[in-house]
């Protein structure tokens, strides 16, 4: 009885998936497809995922997870107006008086609050007992009499364009990551990891060394999502290849996912989810297939996505999004 009720469960979550990816745009990552954009013919359900070898997997009537459509960006010579970055706490470059203390190691925000409100925290020399109270960098925080000195971490996520390398300098004089977020804030924040040259997509900048520490680590297998155009059509046997594993020289690399980008219409372009710190690894990986690699988009990446972020463009994180990085 228990096994049944798991199966109606599993059927009933694959319905409802296949609802809603026909009622939703068929192109996950902003693709280019010879299909109609004019709505979606109503389906009947025909039951769960196959029985195959794969269970259903590379073939091109699977689609991207839902979450994984917050990425669509439009096609890679395209981008959407900018309508600026999104808002967070520190687009003004001030910071909460508690996070502040918090940051400087003096106690928990919780234990920050009670403190200011019993008067122990200065600001400018004048005493501060107003919670919500925020601060600059060059404002002259002290406790109890003593100096506090708190880094303010900042955290950015950029849209890398073409063209431009992941380095702080390029003695070649090459456009560089760094130029392209020099105004977003005053301290010194560096790459979480590389993009090479012409590889374009998300790209993490910050000045939390534990985060990057983290983040780059190969024991914290990091999920990225890319957008990969080839310069042929990739057979379904080389997709369940991808899935199944890739020996490649330093050992052997599979993806979580490798489909057809949109309806399948297009067997040149791929989305493949890989968790893999290896270099250049879904490069590597279709070139051992025999493929070439024309063009390779990050869509994806540690959960954050490009919705709203054209090429070129860079933001702030949100809260939400700095506590979910910290979780990882």
């Amino acid at each position: 009885m228990q096994v049944q009720l798991i199966d109606m469960a599993k059927r009933e979550t694959w319905e409802k998936r296949a609802r809603k990816v026909q009622k939703e745009e068929h192109l996950i990552l902003g693709g280019n497809t010879n299909a109609k954009k004019e709505g979606f013919k109503k389906k009947k359900f025909s039951g769960g995922p196959s029985n195959d070898k794969f269970g259903g997997k590379g073939n091109s009537e699977k689609q991207f997870r839902s979450d994984d459509r917050k990425g669509s960006y439009g096609k890679f010579t395209k981008d959407k107006p900018f309508t600026g970055p999104a808002k967070s706490h520190e687009d003004d470059g001030m910071t909460r008086l508690n996070k502040y203390l918090a940051m400087a190691g003096i106690c928990s925000r919780r234990e920050a609050d009670k403190f200011i409100e019993d008067g122990l925290v200065e600001v400018n020399g004048v005493t501060v007992t107003e919670l919500g109270t925020k601060v600059s960098a060059t404002d002259k925080v002290t406790y109890a009499g003593e100096n506090v000195n708190a880094e303010v971490m900042r955290y950015v996520l950029l849209n890398k364009p073409k063209d431009c390398v992941t380095s702080i300098q390029d003695e070649k004089g090459r456009s560089t990551v760094m130029a392209l977020v020099k105004n977003a804030c005053k301290e010194r924040i560096i790459p979480v990891g590389r993009l090479d040259r012409n590889t374009t997509g998300l790209l993490l900048l910050t000045n939390d060394g534990d985060m990057i520490k983290k983040l780059t680590h190969p024991s914290s297998m990091i999920r990225k999502v890319y957008h990969v155009i080839v310069d042929k059509n990739v057979s379904k046997t080389d997709l369940q290849k991808l899935e199944t594993g890739v020996q490649l020289e330093d050992g052997l690399v599979k993806a979580e996912a490798a489909l057809f980008v949109g309806d399948g219409s297009v067997r040149t372009e791929v989305g493949i989810e890989i968790h893999s710190g290896k270099n250049w690894a879904v490069t590597r990986m279709f070139e051992e297939l025999g493929y070439k690699v024309m063009r390779l988009d990050r869509a994806a990446y540690a959960g954050l996505g490009k919705k709203g972020l054209p090429r070129g463009r860079w933001r702030f994180l949100t809260d939400k999004e700095i506590s979910y990085l910290k979780m990882i």
